[in-house]
């Protein structure tokens, strides 16, 4: 069992696991964007004229999906920093840790699930599906995930 201050802090590095974890795609999409405009630009008119199009659209439409990804991940960065994780709850709400008897959830950025300190944690959005589901929830409350009834042990 944590202490108030240790559980905090834990609580901390999970939020900064989430922000590296969130900038790395926010670079890996930068990057990806930038070699797919380069592409585009590069590609070489040939006799098939139909063929460097197609190329350049491909290019552009790459850019495209990755300038999307971009925005996504930099969108879900601003919502993290605004989760607060230097406080308690004892409800579920964004900044909580949600244990239960296997497994537990941290409200704050839609990142799945993961490994952290050998602990797995399903990281969730605020707007997901399941953390709305957890909202209000406290420690004794029961809900179904993946078609399991899982018993809420602890909130923080």
């Amino acid at each position: 069992m944590m202490n108030t201050q240790e559980t905090i802090a834990f609580k901390q590095q999970l939020k900064q696991f989430c922000e590296t974890l969130i900038t790395q795609r926010i670079d890996i999409a930068r990057a990806a964007s930038t070699h797919a405009q380069q592409a585009a630009n590069q590609e070489e008119k040939s006799s098939a004229g139909d063929k460097y199009e197609t190329s350049r659209a491909m290019g552009h439409l790459e850019k495209d999906m990755y300038t999307r990804q971009l925005a996504e991940n930099l969108k879900e960065l601003a919502r993290l920093q605004e989760v607060d994780t230097s406080r308690i709850y004892t409800l579920a709400a964004a900044g909580a840790v949600i244990t239960c008897t296997h497994i537990s959830f941290f409200i704050a950025a839609g990142l799945g699930k993961q490994e952290v300190d050998g602990r797995t944690i399903i990281f969730l959005s605020p707007y997901s599906p399941l953390a709305k589901t957890l909202q209000g929830k406290k420690a004794g409350d029961s809900f179904l995930f993946n078609k399991e009834l899982l018993t809420i042990t602890t909130v923080c």
